[in-house]
């Protein structure tokens, strides 16, 4: 039996939990921008992430995982263009932690040295959220398995699987913003351990970007 043309639907919420809960670029990028510059720019950068998965559930519907597999060319371009800026956005946070972590300990904030890549929050998540081709193939994958073939009208449970999977998302980014705005109050005045904490993001960047620069169609 199905609702709406989506077989199993409760299976489908407990893994959209354990998707929507598995640490990725989207989530960690979030977080780091709402411990930088507080809540406001943290739900910037949740909007990029919103759009940038709207995209993709749209394409993934009209069949991109297909196309990127029937053309190699285009998935190895959109997988190197993707790790290559993951890695620079790893880079960049390194970078900036490494010129913080010398710097004199203050309790001024410095606005100036927040790093590049967190000043543009909105665009820099929805590049971030859209250079990931492995997220097309694997919503094909995780989403026909709830979609009954024979509903008249495959669009609806579609939107319901999308609409379940945005809302869990809409309400983990919110909980990581506050978070993240809870620990910038703590560390303000601890700079090194700010600088610390910044260069473990930076090198969790550099690792998804290899591992997308690694990623296959199977």
């Amino acid at each position: 039996m199905s609702f709406y043309g989506v077989t199993d639907i409760w299976t489908y919420v407990i893994g959209a939990i354990g998707i929507i809960l598995l640490p990725g670029p989207n989530s960690l990028y979030v977080l780091s921008v709402a411990t930088a510059r507080g809540v406001r720019a943290g739900y910037q950068g949740a909007c990029g992430v919103f759009v940038g998965d709207t995209v993709l559930l749209a394409f993934t519907a009209l069949g991109a995982a297909s196309l990127l597999r029937s053309n190699p060319a285009l998935f190895w371009v959109v997988k190197y263009a993707g790790a290559a800026y993951l890695s620079w956005v790893g880079l960049n946070l390194v970078w900036a932690a490494a010129r913080q972590w010398r710097k004199p300990q203050s309790s001024e904030p410095d606005v100036a040295q927040t790093p590049a890549n967190l000043q543009r929050p909105f665009q820099r998540a929805l590049v971030i959220s859209l250079l990931n081709p492995k997220a097309i193939l694997f919503l094909l994958s995780f989403f026909v398995q709830f979609i009954d073939p024979s509903y008249a009208t495959p669009a609806v449970p579609f939107l319901i699987l999308s609409a379940i999977i945005m809302v869990f998302s809409a309400l983990y980014l919110s909980a990581l913003i506050f978070l993240g705005a809870r620990l910038a109050d703590a560390f303000r005045a601890r700079r090194r351990l700010t600088a610390g904490l910044s260069s473990a993001v930076g090198a969790l960047f550099l690792w998804f970007g290899a591992r997308l620069a690694t990623a296959s169609l199977n």
